[in-house]
């Protein structure tokens, strides 16, 4: 299944990647900046989130004698959430929005996730070069561990592709998931340390929380860019084997159900 899987992506990689050209292009077509506003929009966003809890509300993690340190760590979970978001959101009306594409044109439906998953690691690319800038002009460089950075990006793609291509099945038989996941996104969102740290909650909280696949790995976005701490990677070993198992339940659903998609749409 895999190199099947794998031949199709292959023989249609021009397809995948004049897709994901023409919408990165088209996002920004007809505008004064163009191509500058996906650098403009997580800059303002570093830059406001900073004056605000590091020199107006003088906000602090507890232990952590810095000014700035709070709002790198709510940086750093902000855009790991933001990745996670945008590929899950996107990724559940993939189908729907193709859904002329679907019925005129003859191609591996599997390109439409990867589509997804290949503009979303665009933008966040742009969003963590200018991070990273702001920590390196800050003297905030997190060293070595930076390299843990891509097997961090690996495991969340992983995971957002099984999640995204179970929601983007099911909605075009139930259109009732997306709107329902977009208000589970908001509950999963402060069920997951990004605003506040862990250590804050009572121990059986943080039990619970644990139980979350995101909140071990938002920790190590956020330990990597804050303390440039490598990831504690058995910790991670639960998010994996939710990555996994999400991915093999997703590429079943779809193989099973690929060929009454167009029918429904």
């Amino acid at each position: 299944m895999l190199l099947s899987l794998y031949r199709s992506l292959h023989d249609y990689r021009g397809f995948i990647l004049g897709s994901v050209k023409r919408e990165f292009q088209a996002r920004y077509r007809n505008s004064l900046l163009g191509a500058l506003w996906p650098v403009f929009n997580p800059l303002s966003m570093i830059i406001v989130y900073t004056v605000i809890f590091s020199h107006i509300m003088r906000a602090r993690l507890p232990g952590v004698d810095d000014s700035m340190a709070y709002s790198i760590y709510l940086c750093a979970g902000l855009l790991a959430w933001g990745l996670f978001s945008e590929i899950t959101l996107r990724s559940q009306t993939m189908f729907l929005d193709n859904a002329n594409l679907l019925k005129k044109i003859s191609f591996p439906r599997i390109c439409l996730p990867v589509i997804v998953l290949c503009n979303a690691a665009i933008n966040f690319a742009i969003i963590i070069g200018l991070f990273l800038g702001f920590l390196l002009i800050t003297g905030r460089w997190p060293g070595m561990a930076l390299l843990a950075l891509i097997p961090l990006i690996a495991l969340q793609m992983m995971f957002c592709a099984g999640l995204g291509m179970i929601l983007g099945v099911l909605n075009v038989f139930f259109r009732d998931v997306g709107q329902l996941f977009a208000i589970c996104l908001q509950f999963w969102f402060w069920l997951t340390p990004i605003v506040y740290p862990m250590s804050i909650l009572p121990e059986w909280v943080q039990r619970l929380l644990q139980l979350n696949p995101m909140t071990n790995l938002i920790g190590s976005y956020q330990n990597l860019f804050l303390y440039g701490h490598w990831p504690v990677w058995s910790s991670l070993l639960p998010t994996f084997i939710a990555a996994l198992l999400m991915c093999l339940i997703g590429l079943r659903l779809f193989r099973r159900r690929v060929g009454e998609m167009v029918d429904e749409l």
